[in-house]
């Protein structure tokens, strides 16, 4: 079975691809499915338990940072709007709600994970209306309104099932042992939900690449470079507080769904290919850590 996971995330790239159709009718059950995910999650761990960590400083200085930085570094060298655009929401897109996952697989400590992943999840939340007030399609939109949308669709899918954990480890221990009993399908839900989000934005790019694509292969050069650094720096950090792969996998794995969202709604929505194009590199990453790291147990 362990051997199996390794090849499960590059199956559901192909079948996202392959059934790229489907996948755009099917992905309104994608929350439904990131909710079960956390849920599973949530109570495989005391989420009285969970707390703020040095590490997660320097993760978000640098989504908030070089975000940023480097959309005004591209307008300064005038590469094209979509594509600062599409770095912009790459590097400032959350962290995976799924993150704990993989991260838990490869050895990282799970409490970190799940941590940050409600903590860096809610910043984001707040820095985001912000940069969109004066970057983008909606700058006449009040904060207020872009903040409450942005934590709406954060809050559905990260905190509902946080308390629903947290509420049944009070009231309810018996049930939260019994439904932390099938933490492992996770995984596998998780597959689904990527299958369904790549195919959807497969679909997307079919769509509306005709006549962009000098703007999406510079896209996907951009995403493979920043899934490169990202992941790389954040081991890097992970190292000088005792959690390497927590590190590597809490900068480095994105929530794409949600930045794709935010793309379409507050940017120019071809920025949103860059997450595609990342989703895609950081998951055949996972795939090949999860490999290596079954490798190196036998």
């Amino acid at each position: 079975m362990q051997k199996v996971k390794s090849y499960v995330l590059p199956i559901a790239i192909v079948l996202g691809l392959l059934l790229h159709d489907y996948c755009a009718a099917l992905s309104v059950v994608v929350p439904y499915i990131i909710f079960t995910i956390l849920l599973l999650t949530f109570t495989a761990v005391d989420v009285r338990k969970l707390r703020f960590k040095p590490l997660f400083i320097w993760i978000i200085l640098f989504q908030v940072a070089v975000s940023l930085g480097g959309y005004y570094l591209l307008k300064l060298l005038n590469v094209n709007e979509i594509i600062a655009e599409g770095i912009l929401i790459g590097v400032l897109c959350p962290v995976a709600a799924s993150v704990a996952v993989v991260s838990t697989m490869l050895g990282a400590d799970r409490e970190t994970v799940t941590s940050f992943s409600i903590i860096g999840n809610l910043v984001i939340s707040v820095v985001a209306p912000v940069y969109f007030s004066f970057i983008g399609i909606n700058q006449d939109m009040p904060f207020l309104t872009s903040f409450l949308q942005i934590l709406r669709r954060i809050g559905l899918v990260i905190g509902l099932p946080f308390f629903v954990a947290l509420a049944l480890q009070l009231v309810w221990p018996k049930a939260n042992r019994f439904i932390s009993r099938f933490k492992g399908l996770a995984f596998y839900l998780w597959a689904v939900a990527l299958f369904l989000t790549l195919g959807q934005t497969i679909h997307f790019i079919f769509i509306n690449g005709e006549g962009n694509w000098y703007n999406i292969l510079w896209l996907g050069v951009s995403a493979l470079m920043f899934c490169v650094i990202q992941f790389g720096l954040g081991k890097w950090i992970g190292h000088k507080y005792g959690d390497t792969i927590a590190g590597g996998q809490l900068l480095g794995q994105k929530n794409s769904a949600m930045g794709i969202w935010m793309a379409n709604h507050y940017l120019h929505p071809l920025a949103s290919v860059y997450l595609a194009f990342y989703s895609v590199f950081q998951n055949l990453f996972n795939s090949w850590q999860i490999w290596y790291f079954e490798k190196k147990k036998k």
